[in-house]
C-alpha cells in the first residue's frame, strides 16, 4: 500500500526527482544518447527497437514533426550500424485527430524502412485504440509485408479472438510479426483480467496459439514464470529461432537479461528516447509500484 501511495504522488513531484528513477529506463533525451546505448547493447549481442517517446498530441503539426524525426531515426541508425528495428504509437502521429493523417504518416515511416529492409513495431495503446491499430495495421501489412508489426497485449479479454481474426494475414514466407506483452493501461475489468495469475494464464495461452500457427512473436516479459513457462512451449512445439524472439525494456531485470542472452536465445531491448520521457516514465512506475521505494532511497541518498 506505501508503495502504490508513492507511485501515485510522484507524478506530482518536480521532474529532477523522478529523472533519479526515469535516466535507469531512457537511454537519454538525444538521439546521439539512443545510439550510444544502442551500440553498448549491440556489443553484448542484443538486438533493439528504438521508440521516440511521446504520444497523445494535440495537433497535426505535431504529427508531422514527430514522423520527420522517426526518418530522421531511420538514417542516424543506418549509418551508425545499429542492430535494430523502430517502435511507434500511433498517438504520436494524430490517430485520435484524423485516421486517414495518421495512416499517411506512419506509411511513409514504413516505406522509409523497408528501403532498407528496416522494420516498424506498432505498439497497442489503451482500449479505445485497439480497433483503430489494428485496422492500421491491416493496412500496411497489405502494402509491406515483411515490414511492420503490432503489439498484442494478453491482459485483454479480446486478445484470442483478435488473433484468430488475424490468421488470414499469415504466411510461410512473411510471418505475421506480433510482440506480446501484459498490457500496462489501465482498463476496466469487464475488457481486461486483472489477477496476475489470470493474465499469466492467458498470456501463456496467446504464446501458444501463436506457435501452433507459426507467427513470428516478440516474447516481451521479465516475469521469470512465463519466461520458463515460454521456453517450455518452444521445446513442446520445436519453433524455429527464425519465429521468436525474447523482448525486455531498458534497464529492467539485466541479470535475468543476461542469462536468457547466455542461454542462446535472441534478445532485443526497447531503447525509448526524447524529452517526453516523464509520461513514460510515470507509466512504469504505475505498472510496478515496488520501483517507488527504489526512488525514494535514491532521493535520500543523493540528496
Amino acid at each position: 500500500m506505501f508503495n502504490k501511495l508513492i507511485a501515485a504522488i510522484l507524478p506530482y513531484f518536480p521532474k529532477k526527482f523522478i529523472w533519479i528513477f526515469s535516466k535507469s529506463y531512457i537511454s537519454g533525451e538525444t538521439i546521439d544518447d539512443a545510439m550510444r546505448v544502442s551500440k553498448e547493447l549491440n556489443s553484448k549481442n542484443i538486438k533493439v527497437t528504438l521508440d521516440v517517446l511521446g504520444e497523445f498530441i494535440k495537433s497535426l503539426d505535431e504529427a508531422e514533426a514527430n514522423k520527420n524525426e522517426y526518418l530522421n531515426l531511420i538514417e542516424v541508425s543506418l549509418r551508425n550500424h545499429i542492430d535494430g528495428n523502430f517502435s511507434l504509437k500511433p498517438t504520436s502521429f494524430g490517430l485520435l485527430i484524423d485516421k486517414e493523417i495518421c495512416y499517411q504518416h506512419i506509411r511513409e515511416i514504413v516505406a522509409k524502412a523497408s528501403e532498407f529492409n528496416g522494420f516498424i513495431r506498432i505498439d497497442m495503446e489503451d482500449s479505445p485504440c485497439t480497433d483503430d491499430e489494428i485496422a492500421l495495421f491491416r493496412r500496411l501489412k497489405a502494402e509491406f509485408p515483411a515490414n511492420v508489426g503490432l503489439v498484442i497485449q494478453a491482459y485483454l479479454r479480446r486478445t484470442l479472438k483478435d488473433l484468430e481474426q488475424m490468421l488470414d494475414l499469415n504466411s510461410p514466407l512473411t510471418p505475421v510479426n506480433f510482440r506480446l506483452c501484459k498490457g500496462i493501461y489501465v482498463e476496466h475489468e469487464s475488457i481486461a483480467f486483472k489477477k496476475y495469475e489470470e493474465i499469466n494464464h492467458h498470456y501463456l495461452e496467446d504464446l501458444e496459439f501463436m506457435f501452433r500457427n507459426k507467427i513470428f512473436v516478440g516474447i516481451a516479459t521479465h516475469d521469470k514464470p512465463l519466461i520458463e513457462g515460454a521456453i517450455e512451449l518452444i521445446k513442446k512445439y520445436n519453433v524455429a529461432k527464425e519465429l521468436y524472439e525474447f523482448q525486455m525494456l531498458y534497464g529492467v531485470t539485466p541479470k535475468l537479461r543476461e542469462s536468457i542472452v547466455n542461454s542462446g536465445y535472441t534478445m532485443r531491448v526497447y531503447v525509448p528516447f526524447g524529452k517526453q520521457w516523464f509520461g513514460y516514465s510515470t507509466r512504469r512506475l504505475q505498472e510496478n509500484p515496488k520501483m517507488a521505494s527504489h526512488i525514494i532511497k535514491a532521493i535520500f541518498y543523493k540528496g
